[in-house]
């Protein structure tokens, strides 16, 4: 006879504690009952790091391979969108400042995004005609 994961004892439990949490966290925590959500939080972890001449932004992207990244960037915002088996990632960062987008250099390593930009002060001159 194949078991049938509906009839699981401990089913409602966890389904009640997954709710509970998905109400603390604000977002979607997965204990391996499936309720139809992604199994992940809403946000991505991003760290942004300033000094006097570059922008760092750091950004967790578990279970992403290289090749799924695609970033962009129009000197004054930071576009990351991944996709990984269990999550699609389209982060939106705000840059602390005005930066060439045509410096960004990034790495991608064991999970982790590293974006290096160098700030600019300029800005596009427009002729008026």
């Amino acid at each position: 006879m194949r078991r049938d994961d509906r009839d699981d004892p401990f089913d409602d439990l966890f389904r009640e504690i997954e709710r509970m949490m998905n109400d603390m966290m604000g977002g979607n925590v997965d204990m391996g009952v499936d309720t139809g959500t992604s199994g992940f939080g809403s946000e991505t972890h991003i760290d942004i790091h300033e000094d006097d001449e570059t922008i760092r932004v750091i950004a967790d992207l578990p279970g992403v391979e290289k090749s799924d990244i695609n970033l962009k960037c129009d000197g004054e915002m930071l576009t990351i969108s991944a996709v990984s088996d269990h999550r699609e990632y389209d982060e939106r960062i705000s840059l602390p400042a005005r930066v060439d987008e045509r410096s960004a250099k990034a790495t991608y390593n064991n999970g982790i995004l590293e974006v290096t930009l160098e700030k600019t002060d300029e800005s596009a001159n427009i002729n008026v005609e």
